[in-house]
């Protein structure tokens, strides 16, 4: 029988998020057969995503690190990479990459990095210019989670373009309980009839809800039965409350706060909403694809390689409020479910389904073994 191969994955930790996602469905996703994975956390906490993987039986352990530049670091992955007999290190995320690419020398490990997304607005600096090329010279793959990705990486990261590959996130397609999603409506009282556009994202400057809720703005004055369904929360909730009361709007725009597990309050909207200055691929906006939903984005990131502009959606230049209020009325004044419902479930599921995205890594994986 053929060795499984030992597969780590070493990641900041496992809180909920984009990046974690993708690590829990690429653990759950692969084939036990030919994979032994494990996750490495370097921070001190394992998030509730290291919890719910532990309670289904996989191995995620943490080290101390707090910040900074720790040597100590690097000889603890060393040591675990060592007494665990890893054959691959997949390291998401620059710093967790800096750590085990350099771990890794001088140990049989094979490394592959990926990209999950850049801050905004991008920057490099000196000491990456010179410290990247050796971290390339330690690592066999490196992937992207889109073509804006990789671009960043090849403009601020000094990485060759054709040291890279894109491989997009892919998630389970969301299922929504109908009787729910009705109860919903009357629980926010939303009236039957009216239209429902929403978002899922943390209240964050880099989201832009600022812009989102002075383009709804606009938007009511030609469609005065509209709702916006605002799930999140974080440190510009004051702000974005203040400004629907300035708007004289707070009776059409709803804060839920946060919510672990939004499938019905997506399946809720009519359209969902995407206003970030900055994103890799969003979870969200393929969870809202996966249930058929079409979307109002700006051009910021992976967000044009998920929507095709008058395809499934359709795509603003960021930070235009005028565009983005006018692609939404787009939407609203020739909204038919069943158009765009195929329109969005055509992509989702010749591109982001998770099925494909774990195919692809194990065909990696597998590649680098050999």
């Amino acid at each position: 029988m053929t060795k499984r191969i030992k597969l780590l994955h070493l990641t900041y930790d496992m809180r909920i998020g984009g990046t974690e996602t993708v690590i829990k469905n690429l653990v759950e996703g692969l084939d036990k057969d030919n994979f032994d994975v494990e996750i490495l956390c370097i921070e001190p906490s394992i998030g509730p995503f290291g919890q719910q993987l532990i309670d289904e039986g996989y191995k995620v352990s943490h080290l101390n690190w707090t910040g900074g530049f720790d040597i100590k670091v690097i000889k603890d992955i060393r040591k675990y990479i060592r007494s665990q007999n890893v054959d691959i290190l997949h390291c998401h995320q620059y710093t967790p990459w800096v750590y085990g690419a350099l771990a890794s020398a001088f140990t049989t490990a094979k490394v592959i990095f990926t990209e999950h997304g850049r801050f905004y607005p991008d920057s490099s600096s000196w000491k990456r210019k010179f410290i990247n090329p050796i971290l390339v010279g330690l690592t066999d793959h490196i992937t992207a989670i889109s073509k804006a990705t990789k671009q960043a990486l090849v403009d601020y990261e000094f990485i060759p373009e054709d040291k890279i590959q894109v491989i997009y996130n892919g998630i389970k397609p969301l299922v929504a309980d109908e009787k729910k999603i009705e109860e919903l409506r009357d629980e926010l009282n939303i009236p039957k009839g009216a239209q429902i556009l929403g978002t899922v994202a943390r209240l964050d400057p880099i989201k832009n809800q600022t812009m989102m809720i002075e383009a709804f703005d606009m938007v009511l004055r030609e469609h005065p039965n509209t709702y916006l369904l605002i799930v999140g929360d974080g440190e510009e909730k004051e702000k974005l409350l203040k400004l629907v009361e300035k708007l004289a709007i707070n009776e059409k725009v709803i804060f839920t706060g946060y919510i672990a597990k939004p499938v019905n309050h997506i399946a809720l909207m009519d359209i969902f909403l995407l206003s970030s200055l900055s994103e890799g691929t969003s979870m969200t906006l393929l969870e809202a694809m996966s249930l058929g939903t079409p979307c109002a984005v700006t051009d910021a990131g992976g967000n044009p390689e998920v929507i095709e502009d008058k395809f499934n959606g359709f795509v603003s230049l960021n930070d235009e409020t005028g565009e983005f209020a006018h692609n939404i009325l787009k939407l609203l004044d020739t909204f038919n479910k069943k158009h765009w419902n195929d329109s969005c479930l055509k992509i989702f599921n010749n591109r982001f389904q998770t099925t494909k995205m774990v195919n692809q890594y194990s065909t990696h994986y597998k590649g680098v073994k050999c």
